[in-house]
């Protein structure tokens, strides 16, 4: 198993940082990746709890990180339907987000290889 906490949004190449991963797994592996719960459609996020401070700390730091590297610059609220879409471009075929009611600011996704 890995693990990636809120961190996937600020590689600079958040793509081949998913492909080592798949590639670093043994068949079966698991990849428990923690990133915020958002859309990746801006007028979705409208209701989002803390939205204006995530965009705000995308568009500070998150962005500005990946960037200055030349890189994707995906930001904190690149959202549930890129990090699914990336999680599948990366190899991974059976991925769940799943929710934890406590948790309002956070989507939990099990990708297995």
């Amino acid at each position: 198993m890995i693990t990636v906490f809120d961190a996937i949004h600020d590689q600079a190449q958040p793509a081949r940082v998913l492909q080592n991963i798949y590639r670093a797994l043994r068949p079966g592996g698991v990849l428990l990746m923690v990133d915020i719960k958002a859309s990746s459609q801006l007028e979705d996020n409208v209701g989002v709890p803390l939205s204006t401070y995530l965009y705000t700390t995308s568009l500070m730091h998150c962005m500005t990180v990946s960037l200055a590297l030349d890189g994707a610059g995906l930001g904190t609220v690149w959202g549930r339907q890129l990090a699914t879409s990336m999680l599948a471009d990366a190899g991974f075929t059976d991925v769940t987000v799943a929710e934890i009611e406590s948790d309002v600011l956070n989507n939990y996704y099990i990708a297995r290889k």
